[in-house]
């Protein structure tokens, strides 16, 4: 099968089954107005988005010269080399050389590698056909090659992750032998003929997370000499896979469906396109299909029942704690190794992406990574951010490929191209006014607390005076047409809706999300009298009583125009059983509220709630970047269920069942929602 169509099916598949100061600049969008992912500059919302000229200038420092140099060099591969690992397992990768244009053969070289790993098969996405990318083009959701960089003095190697495409092995998701399995990629890499004996690495999704992984196990003075992660996690538990404590339910079904169809399929179809080079010419089919069968078995089957039934991969622990990058960011500083990442305001890892960010200017700072950072901090164009308005398939396949041929120009080659030298490497979408601002802090420069209290049906900044309650009713449905569906599916509303120039259902107006006055309830803030930034994290602390021994919250956070359409900007989510806060690790604002609460999320943290008694829930309200215009309103939905995104687990389900909820709004108990603003 070509491997554009076997890209077409996996991306296809993926949408049915999901789908101040000196420091702070503006660069101008194209677009202005209400803050919704469908509004943002044309380029911005397609399955290839485009940054603007302003941003790719902003990564640079201001003495910069650096111009992309043309194609100078064809391409050629060498598919399905086997590459032992230290247990003897062997992984597939293919290598892309340049070629001399005059004669067609392997340019001497010596060349920088660029190495990408793959669970979704190396032969999916990406220019693979070579030759073919005279222009930039972006990357791909599935990953793959990028002929622009192999024509401009690169050679790449696309590797199957262990237990995916034609490797041998079982798959997991991210299971710890990955990581060294990619450490012996990289020394193989580094080896091959026509190597400089330097290597990059590059990809989105899984293959930007297993590179923060592997440049934090690496250790000092490797090949290993630059990264570039998109749409990377930063805690796997918390980004995606649960909020809150409550499972993803939507996202998750369609990942484990999506992996377990490429893990049996990929090594047929190219058994069948390539039977030349293939496994199948020497007998391994079998064998290859029988270890990924094997696999499915343990992960998609084994670990799925393990979560369902409440068992230990249903809490944060040791299987999370050894595949999250939050975990090594210190490292990956401390082994020297720069990264430039791209995230996205509605991507899956929306809330982790700048926690990386500020994680490793920490590092590089001497300071602890997962503290926030303070405006003022200094900062390095070692670490770099763009966090544009995309989903996860449009986020991974930004057009990226000038900046990644200057990172790996300055970083592999030593070419001074100035990428290194920007005085603001936080590069931010604003979903209000459609312009990118170039900052340098996470949380953001120039923000300051706003507390908001919950009235009858609105938000203030006073604290209430006459006890009053609201009543909700958990029913664990949720509203059928929401943002999260959209968001949670990795885009499978917004982007074939933008792909035909239509307006994303549900996407957009987020008003339906308050229909059911018995499982959501709204409170919004009288009109604005000027404009405000809604700028990075926020917090909903709720005081509530229920008649169950747990509950469930989910917080919605919106601009309401002066029309009425309420347009969905983030939410957050908290499991009432699992609402024990460790301070130590919480983001603080000045005021003494939360930014980020940060929850355990343990099993010894699990609290039963009691039944009848006043309790506090502070809940993580994921970041987002938004200027709200004078005139509009800030609007809150609080929520008893986001149905399909988030699910209970089995006995989560029994213990939330018939409860009841009565949010108290009174002086003992002033249940708020805590903003981070920009005046």
């Amino acid at each position: 099968m070509p491997a554009f169509l076997r890209r077409l099916l996996i991306v296809s598949a993926s949408l049915v089954v999901a789908t101040a100061g000196a420091a702070y600049a503006t660069s101008p969008g194209t677009g202005h107005g209400v803050p919704t992912v469908s509004q943002a500059p044309e380029g911005q919302q397609a399955i290839q988005p485009e940054l603007p000229a302003s941003v790719i200038a902003s990564s640079f420092g201001s003495g910069s010269t650096w111009k992309p140099e043309e194609a100078l060099f064809g391409t050629t591969s060498q598919n399905d080399l086997p590459v032992t690992m230290s247990d003897g397992t062997v992984l597939r990768a293919d290598v892309v050389y340049p070629t001399d244009p005059k004669t067609g053969k392997i340019a001497a070289g010596p060349f920088p590698v660029l190495l990408t790993m793959t669970p979704y098969g190396k032969g999916s996405g990406g220019s693979s056909s070579p030759g073919s990318a005279q222009q930039p083009t972006g990357g791909a959701g599935t990953g793959g090659p990028s002929n622009y960089l192999a024509q401009r003095g690169y050679i790449e190697v696309i590797a199957d992750v262990r237990g995916t495409g034609d490797s041998e092995g079982s798959w997991g998701i991210f299971d710890p032998v990955q990581t060294s399995d990619s450490i012996t990629l990289v020394n193989w890499a580094a080896t091959l003929p026509h190597s400089n004996g330097k290597v990059g690495t590059y990809g989105p999704s899984y293959l930007g997370i297993n590179q923060l992984l592997l440049a934090g196990h690496i250790g000092r003075n490797s090949p290993l000499g630059a990264i570039f992660p998109i749409v990377a996690a930063n805690d796997l538990y918390r980004d995606t896979s649960f909020m809150g404590g409550l499972l993803d339910s939507e996202f998750d079904s369609a990942y484990l469906g999506l992996t377990a169809g490429t893990n049996l399929g990929n090594p047929v179809i190219d058994a069948a396109s390539n039977p030349k080079s293939s496994p199948a010419s020497v007998g391994d089919l079998a064998h290859v299909e029988g270890d990924h069968a094997g696999g499915i078995a343990s992960y998609h089957v084994g670990s799925s029942v393990e979560t369902l039934s409440g068992g230990a991969t249903s809490f944060e622990g040791q299987y999370w704690q050894a595949r999250n990058p939050d975990n090594v960011l210190t490292d990956v500083v401390a082994n020297g190794i720069p990264a430039y990442l791209v995230g996205g305001e509605f991507d899956l890892f929306q809330r982790g992406e700048p926690l990386n960010y500020a994680g490793l200017q920490n590092a590089f700072d001497g300071r602890n990574p997962g503290a926030p950072m303070f405006s003022g901090q200094h900062v390095t164009g070692r670490y770099q951010l763009i966090d544009g308005p995309w989903e996860h398939l449009n986020g991974s396949s930004v057009d990226v490929d000038v900046l990644q041929l200057a990172w790996f120009d300055r970083w592999l080659k030593g070419e001074q191209t100035g990428i290194d030298t920007t005085p603001t490497p936080l590069h931010y979408y604003d979903l209000g006014t459609g312009q990118w601002s170039e900052t340098t802090t996470y949380p953001f420069a120039g923000a300051a607390p706003q507390r908001l209290y919950l009235g009858a049906g609105s938000l203030t900044t006073a604290k209430p005076i006459t006890p009053a309650t609201d009543t909700l009713v958990w029913n664990g449905t949720g509203s059928p047409c929401s943002r999260p569906i959209d968001q949670w599916s990795m885009g499978g509303l917004s982007i074939p809706s933008a792909a035909v120039g239509v307006t994303a259902p549900c996407a957009g107006n987020d008003a339906p999300s308050a229909d059911d006055p018995t499982t959501s309830i709204s409170y919004t803030t009288a009109p604005l009298a000027s404009s405000e930034r809604i700028a990075g994290p926020s917090s909903a602390t709720v005081y509530a009583s229920a008649t169950t021994n747990d509950s469930e919250w989910v917080i919605e956070l919106e601009d309401v125009s002066r029309n009425g359409t309420a347009t969905p900007l983030t939410e957050g989510a908290l499991l009432g059983s699992l609402r024990a806060v460790d301070a130590s690790s919480s983001w603080k604002a000045s005021d003494g509220g939360y930014l980020i609460p940060y929850h355990p999320y343990s099993e010894a943290s699990a609290e039963p709630v009691v039944v009848g008694q006043v309790t506090r829930y502070d809940i993580e309200i994921f970041p987002t970047f938004a200027t709200i215009p004078a005139g509009d309103s800030i609007r809150v939905t609080i929520s008893t269920a986001d149905n399909p995104h988030l699910s209970a687990t089995v006995p989560e389900g029994a213990k939330l069942a018939g409860g009841v909820y009565s949010i108290q709004r009174s002086t003992s108990y002033p249940s708020y929602i805590e903003l981070d603003v920009q005046h």
